[in-house]
């Protein structure tokens, strides 16, 4: 695949809509230095063209940095609710996928059809600075309006909470004209809150679980590989250097938990060049 780059960008960051308008600036190739050993083709989801690239585990994008990953991300959201009328959306934690729903919320997107949940949550206060659905409500929820489920934290038993949320969500990705889900990678690989080791990825189920992640000593309640895979599109976000060797790792088969989620139509990797390095 893509191994090194002398400073241009590379022909995925060409996208255009029907109109031929250019999404952003379009860079020479010629400097590329390394082997084009894997297949490529173009492709188009919701409107937007752009060139996929394959490595044996991931289908991807590379992006120019963080900024054009938050830009892309948001393209195709936004894309999707304007082809179908509304979506449901999965979110994910951290300050990657937040910068792609501050993005989103500073557009003028019609959110009157739209959902979106919480693909994980921390067991701590939904007014907690830790809780993934405190910052999605900061970037996203409130600044839109749209609608938003997430679990309920202040349930008395972390068995319960996800009981009861997934009493709410699989109905709703199960009747969901079209379905997308944002999620980011850790560097040890896990996605959502399936750390490597633990007993939600043992979950044949479609629901909502209370995992322990013995590593960092916590709770979690995550979505199980099973409800990631009712997404029509999966699209992972991953930025900066840290992310390169495990980024790299998937490339060429790794087993971790990132690598183990499905979609129903495509996944997805957008990448910026420090994440792609590896590649």
């Amino acid at each position: 695949m893509l191994l090194a780059e002398s400073g241009a960008m590379c022909k995925e960051d060409r996208w255009s809509g029907d109109t031929g308008r250019a999404l952003d600036h379009t860079r020479d190739t010629s400097d590329w230095r390394g082997d084009l050993d894997g297949l490529s083709h173009e492709a188009h989801l919701s409107g937007w063209h752009f060139t996929l690239r394959y490595a044996a585990g991931m289908e991807y994008v590379v992006l120019r940095d963080p900024a054009a990953v938050a830009d892309r991300a948001a393209d195709i959201v936004q894309g999707e609710i304007e082809l179908h009328g509304g979506i449901l959306l999965g979110l994910a934690g951290g300050s990657t996928p937040r910068a792609t729903y501050d993005v989103l919320a500073a557009r003028a997107i019609d959110w009157a059809a739209t959902t979106a949940w919480m693909t994980d949550e921390r067991w701590v206060s939904p007014t907690d600075h830790k809780s993934n659905q405190m910052m999605a409500r900061a970037s996203l929820i409130d600044p839109t309006g749209v609608a938003f489920l997430a679990p309920d934290t202040t349930t008395p038993s972390i068995e319960q909470a996800a009981t009861d949320f997934t009493d709410v969500i699989v109905p709703a990705a199960r009747s969901a004209a079209r379905s997308i889900a944002l999620l980011g990678i850790g560097t040890d690989g896990h996605t959502a809150s399936l750390f490597p080791g633990s007993s939600a990825l043992g979950d044949a189920g479609t629901r909502y679980v209370d995992n322990y992640v013995e590593t960092l000593g916590v709770w979690r309640l995550t979505a199980t590989f099973g409800l990631l895979a009712t997404a029509d599109i999966v699209l992972f976000l991953a930025t900066g250097d840290s992310k390169a060797e495990m980024v790299a790792a998937i490339a060429t088969g790794a087993d971790v938990p990132s690598a183990g989620v499905t979609a129903r139509e495509q996944t997805l990797w957008l990448l910026d060049e420090a994440a792609a390095s590896g590649l």
